[in-house]
């Protein structure tokens, strides 16, 4: 959660890099979060029981595995 600033108050330099990685990070992930939705796969699955945990399982392995190497 990123850092508040009180009215008329500014924040710290550690507190505003903070803030900036923070919105970065959160960033890439609403964007993952958005491409997935538009993925046939989950939008097939969804309403299957657990097909969509099914698919998130796989998708995160496949992502592991590119990413040891």
């Amino acid at each position: 959660m990123p850092h508040r600033r009180r009215k008329g108050e500014d924040l710290p330099e550690w507190k505003q890099a903070y803030n900036k990685s923070h919105k970065q990070v959160r960033a890439r992930v609403e964007h993952v979060f958005a491409r997935i939705r538009t993925w046939k796969i989950l939008r097939d699955c969804r309403l299957k029981g657990d097909g969509v945990h099914r698919a998130m399982s796989g998708i995160a392995r496949l992502h592991n595995l590119n990413s040891t190497g």
